[in-house]
């Protein structure tokens, strides 16, 4: 409960007095050490004057320096071992200060208290377990082995725990990068995804960028060019003609008796028919070379 180290704890019966030569309340005089009476000035019977600690009440805590002789007589057989100023007693009981009477509202003049030293004064005094001012008898109850609870905490372990606080900081900063890592990864597989499925339908285009393609692809393939130079077109022919005659050749392969008694039909059979619109599109390519011909004359 301090930053201080302690160099000696144990717990004793508190009283409370504010000795400033006013003659109040049974006051004795200015306190021994020399200085004026104030808050947290207290007073012990044997403890060297300059002596520094604190003390702790129902979980008050509250420091005192020692700067007079007290209490005298209450001191008697390791009784009342440590007399506080007037104004800290009030605090720790949670009581009220008189100033014209010198007394702490509430009756109650005596409080069971733990005290820590933590500084031994060089004035004149004896360190160690208090004793009464008459010295008959040292009070070794008044001294306990110091609790963990009031021990501030060693070198070894301010280390540990700082290194506890870079671990616990590494590990939230790797958590925060692995999220991160997460994240762009579900980003580029929802963008694989999209071009995975832009891809299915054809392209960025989508399905019509297929149909304006074929459109694109019949246009050429088909008597528009025939207006072109002869050669050009007479090609075009061959490749419009070539699925038909492919097509007759397998049906004729299938059905030998049908397209032979077509082709006893002389002139109306399937094949007639099929060379009679070959000599149609030669004609009209022929016709439509002669007038480009005309045309660049």
């Amino acid at each position: 409960m301090s930053s201080d180290s302690p160099i000696q704890y144990g717990e004793v019966k508190a009283s409370y007095f504010w000795d400033d030569g006013s003659g109040i309340n049974g006051d004795t005089g200015a306190p021994a050490s020399g200085e004026p009476m104030q808050k947290g000035l207290a007073a012990s019977p044997s403890w060297p004057l300059g002596t520094k600690g604190y003390v702790v009440y129902d979980g008050k805590k509250a420091d005192f320096f020692i700067g007079d002789r007290g209490p005298g007589d209450p001191a008697e057989n390791c009784n009342v071992l440590l007399d506080l100023d007037g104004k800290t007693f009030a605090e720790l009981t949670g009581e009220s200060w008189n100033d014209s009477s010198y007394t702490v509202s509430g009756g109650n003049g005596h409080i069971d208290v733990e005290y820590v030293i933590t500084e031994w004064g060089d004035g004149a005094g004896n360190e160690g377990a208090p004793h009464p001012m008459s010295k008959s008898a040292t009070c070794d109850s008044a001294v306990s082995p110091v609790p963990d609870r009031f021990k501030p905490e060693s070198e070894k372990e301010k280390e540990e725990k700082k290194e506890q606080e870079r671990k616990e900081k590494e590990k939230k900063e790797q958590e925060k990068k692995e999220a991160a890592e997460k994240k762009e990864q579900e980003q580029k597989a929802a963008e694989k995804k999209e071009d995975q499925a832009l891809a299915g339908s054809g392209g960025q285009g989508g399905p019509s960028a297929g149909t304006e393609a074929s459109t694109a692809a019949n246009s050429v393939s088909g008597f528009d060019l025939a207006g072109a130079d002869l050669p050009m077109a007479a090609g075009a022919l061959t490749l419009a003609l070539l699925p038909a005659v492919l097509i007759t050749l397998f049906l004729a392969a299938r059905r030998p008796v049908d397209y032979a008694a077509a082709a006893a039909e002389g002139e109306s059979g399937p094949l007639a028919r099929l060379g009679d619109r070959f000599a149609e599109v030669r004609d009209s390519l022929v016709r439509r070379g002669a007038e480009r011909g005309r045309h660049r004359a």
